[in-house]
C-alpha cells in the first residue's frame, strides 16, 4: 500500500563492502590475520574506490511524523 499525504522520518543504514587481497608472511593463519589487522590499522593497507564491491541501503527505523 502506498501512503500519501504525511511524511515520516527514516533512519537508513548504508553498508559499503570493500575487498582487497594482500600477502602476509607468517608462521600460521592466526598470526597472519593479526599482522593484516595491524597493517590495516596503521594504514599500510588502504582500500581504494576500485576495491568497492557493493553498497546496500536498509531501513533501520522509522518515526511517524504528525
Amino acid at each position: 500500500m502506498i501512503k500519501t499525504g504525511g511524511s515520516n522520518t527514516y533512519q537508513i543504514e548504508v553498508i559499503e563492502t570493500m575487498s582487497a587481497l594482500i600477502e602476509v608472511v607468517a608462521e600460521d593463519g592466526e598470526i597472519a590475520l593479526l599482522k593484516a589487522r595491524e597493517m590495516y590499522r596503521s594504514e599500510d593497507i588502504i582500500l581504494e574506490p576500485d576495491d568497492m564491491l557493493d553498497t546496500e541501503f536498509i531501513i533501520f527505523g522509522v518515526e511517524e511524523d504528525e
